[in-house]
């Protein structure tokens, strides 16, 4: 059972909105740098990182932190116990907090995520793999199949965003299986979109993010890759589509309908068209049924995704009003609550 102090920090976030909270929590470090004041006192400055969320310490020379913050590095994994609060110049911040390094072990478990977070991870994989296994077309069916299996550690752990949504280890699949849940509704109301198609687009409409925005096996950052940089992650889709799409056995599937060939574009079509517009970077505009609605999804999910992460992070500025939001460019209300009868 998960030990009910040590928390991740956007369960900080939400918990010391009532005050204080004494917590621990397990990160990895970003960057720490040894600073000097104004008046001359050093101190140093950790950017530290879990899975969803990071924050900043500074750890002053008359601290406990101080001596401890010394032996630290880019890239180690530590726990920092201490009261977490809100400060005014500084945002969420902790004091009186002290760091040690993880054990070998619990490094491990905090790349893997505890066990709801593996679970979770784990049931999505699940049920997009079922999806994919449950598809008519074999041309689609089996090309899932083969990404799944050849790509399934890294579309495990790659981040479906670096900022905006899901921006966080294991990002992508949520984001994936969501997307998928609310494409097989839609499809259920529209019975005329293609639905082995939907599925194919669901799945891989950011497949490319695998290399685009995907953390090492042993970290949280995502860092800069050259072929993502270079192509982005629509073309790096394209791409592997195309590759996995010439190791199956097309031999076997002349004759058929739809043509072979119609299926490889409708699917690459998909993901090229998947942003809406030109100018968001698909290179096309939605052009079929199954591209518009795979683009609404999309956004939806998105869009979904950043309510929730506003609420969890940001400050209310008025009673139900939260600050801002850069990603959805308004200043988020909190959600209406279910109505609940008191009639058994």
């Amino acid at each position: 059972m998960r030990d009910a102090s040590l928390k991740t920090l956007s369960e900080i976030r939400s918990e010391v909105r009532a005050g204080s909270l004494g917590a621990r929590w397990r990160a990895q470090v970003e960057e720490v740098n040894r600073k000097d004041s104004t008046a001359g006192k050093p101190y140093f400055e950790l950017r530290l990182r879990d899975a969803a969320d990071n924050m900043i310490l500074r750890a002053w020379s008359d601290s406990p932190a101080f001596v401890s913050c010394e032996g630290l590095q880019k890239g180690d994994v530590v726990e920092v116990e201490g009261e977490f609060l809100f400060n005014g110049q500084f945002g969420l911040d902790a004091r009186r907090w002290q760091v040690r390094q993880l054990t070998a072990a619990e490094a491990a478990e905090l790349f893997d995520g505890d066990e709801d977070r593996r679970a979770a991870i784990e049931d999505d994989f699940l049920f997009i793999e079922e999806q994919v296994t449950a598809q008519q077309d074999p041309r689609l069916r089996e090309l899932g199949k083969l990404f799944l299996s050849e790509f399934g550690s890294r579309f495990r752990r790659a981040s479906a965003a670096r900022h905006n949504h899901h921006a966080e280890r294991g990002g992508l699949i949520r984001h994936t299986a969501q997307m998928l849940r609310a494409a097989l509704a839609i499809q259920g109301v529209y019975p005329s979109l293609n639905r082995d198609l939907l599925i194919s687009g669901v799945l891989f409409h950011d497949c490319g993010k695998l290399w685009e925005t995907c953390p090492p096996e042993a970290g949280f950052e995502i860092p800069r890759d050259k072929r993502g940089e270079l192509l982005g992650h629509i073309s790096i889709g394209i791409e592997l589509v195309n590759s996995l799409w010439r190791r199956l056995p097309l031999e076997d599937w002349k004759g058929i309908t739809p043509a072979t060939e119609d299926v490889r574009l409708h699917l690459l079509h998909l993901i090229a068209a998947h942003h809406g517009s030109l100018e968001f970077g698909s290179p096309v505009e939605p052009k079929t049924p199954e591209a518009i609605a795979l683009h609404y999804v999309d956004n939806l999910d998105a869009r979904m995704e950043m309510f929730t992460a506003a609420y969890a992070r940001l400050p209310e500025i008025a009673p139900g009003i939260y600050e801002r939001a850069r990603t959805l460019n308004v200043s988020p209300v909190q959600a209406l609550p279910r109505f609940e009868s008191d009639t058994p």
